[in-house]
Formats: structure tokens, sequence, C-alpha cells
């Protein structure tokens, strides 16, 4: 009998996080749905459960809490197997840069970037142990400025260049990493968006490009992350976006002030 494939997931009980756990158990995967919000975590274990109970467990905790942090390992690693570790928990703030505590950017910092990393750097040991995969929700943010995201591009682009090294250094150990650059999503990661005092955002976000939802991003990773592919740019738009900074920044800029003009004035 095949042992199903392990899948961990944080930011499990909303948004993208959810639309990936459902989508990688309704492949086959046991799954290990991991949140802050314990109710509606509950709620969504129990909704998987109601299907196949031995395939999915839960934890609630706060992933910047590092002896919960450290107490979520050792459960995992008592279960025996991971296969695939899915980094997707994350907050994001809107505010100028000159206006925003401090406490915003070491929130943000902790979440976005030190949090998965310290998950990711536990979890090796059973990561190497089945040749698996850590699937990390970067940012087109990380990539290239955003008016008003000075923090999470910062924790995106140190995201990306953790695990872009860590992709070198465990490659001989049959460990893959997979990048992920979406744009943007319909997900409470926006609506939860803190403001320049750690309070909500008073303003609503700018955007540009489809706003896409989170089921189709979900079945993008997973079709990536079947292939065995190192990064995914999800549609042409975040691949054009990346270009133009890269190619013409000056022109990034101006139409960046123009499109996210509300940003200079929140």
């Amino acid at each position: 009998m095949t042992t199903p494939t392990t899948t961990l997931v944080t930011g499990a009980a909303s948004g993208l996080g959810w639309s990936l756990a459902r989508a990688a158990f309704a492949r086959g995967h046991s799954v290990i749905l991991v949140d802050r919000d314990a109710d509606a975590l509950a709620e969504k274990h129990a909704e998987l459960a109601a299907e196949d109970a031995p395939r999915v467990r839960h934890f609630a905790l706060d992933l910047t809490d590092g002896p919960a942090l450290d107490r979520l390992i050792d459960a995992v690693t008592a279960g025996g197997r991971l296969d695939v570790l899915i980094n997707n928990a994350g907050i994001t703030h809107r505010s100028p840069a000159a206006r925003t505590d401090m406490k915003v950017f070491r929130q943000v910092m902790a979440v976005d970037w030190e949090a998965p990393v310290a998950l990711t750097l536990g979890c090796l040991p059973l990561l190497r142990a089945s040749g698996g995969c850590v699937v990390n929700i970067g940012s087109m943010a990380g990539w290239m400025p955003v008016l008003g995201r000075a923090g999470y591009c910062s924790a995106k682009a140190a995201l990306t260049q953790f695990f872009e090294v860590l992709r070198g250094e465990v490659a001989d150990q049959g460990i893959r990493v997979l990048m992920v650059y979406p744009s943007f999503l319909a997900t409470p990661i926006e609506t939860n968006a803190l403001g320049f005092d750690g309070k909500p955002a008073a303003h609503a976000r700018s955007s540009v490009g489809k706003v896409r939802s989170a089921d189709w991003m979900a079945e993008r990773i997973l079709k990536a992350l079947t292939r065995g592919e190192k990064r995914l740019f999800p549609d042409s738009f975040t691949v054009f976006a990346s270009l133009l900074w890269r190619l013409a920044p000056n022109t990034y800029h101006r139409l960046m002030r123009r499109r996210f003009a509300v940003e200079l004035e929140s």
C-alpha cells in the first residue's frame, strides 16, 4: 500500500492556504493544517475529516511564538513523515515607510521571513528523509518596489534570497525548493493589512493587473510542484512587471506612482 504524501500548510484556515490544503487533500495527500485562528482552523479540519479523518491533522499556534513553533516541529517529527512544507502564512501593511512604526516592520518580518525560515530549518531532517520539497509563497513585491509596502517588499525579498541560497546548499540532499511569485490575489492578507500604527489599514488597497482567486493560484502551485519546477510566475503580468522593473526602472516608478497614488496620500 502506497503511503500518502504528507503536506503541511501554514495559514491554512483561509485564503490561499485553505485552497492549497483542500486541493492537496483532494489529490490524496495527508494534510497538516496550521493557523493562528483556532476556531476557523477547527472548522476546516472538521470539513476535511468528514471525508477522511486519518488524513488530516491541525495545530493552532502563532508561528512567531518560538516555543510554540518548536512544539509544532516536535509533533510533526513524531508523526514520522513530511513530504511537502508550504510556507504560506503571511501579513502585509499599507503605509508609507517614513510614517510607519518600527513595530509594524518587525511584525511583518517576523511572520513573512523569520517564521518560515525557522519552520523549514526545523523540518529539514524530515524533508531530507523523504526527498521532499519546500514551497514558499513569495510575491512580486519581493522582486520590485510597491508603494506603501516597504516592509512587505523587504520581507519577501529576504525570503527569496534565503531560499535561493538554501536551494543550492541542500540540492545534493534531495530537497527541492519551489518559489511562487503571485501578483494580486483575492485573499484575507490584504483585507487584514496593517496600517502605519499596527492597527488595520484605513484605506483600500491599490492593485494592477487581474486580481486572481485563491483556488486559481492553488491549482497552478500544485501543478508546478508535480512538475518539479523551481520558480512559478503564474501569469504573463507578473513576468512583464518584473522585466519592466529591471529593464526600465524609471518608467516603472512613474507608472507605480500614478497607479498607487493613494499610498502617498494615506
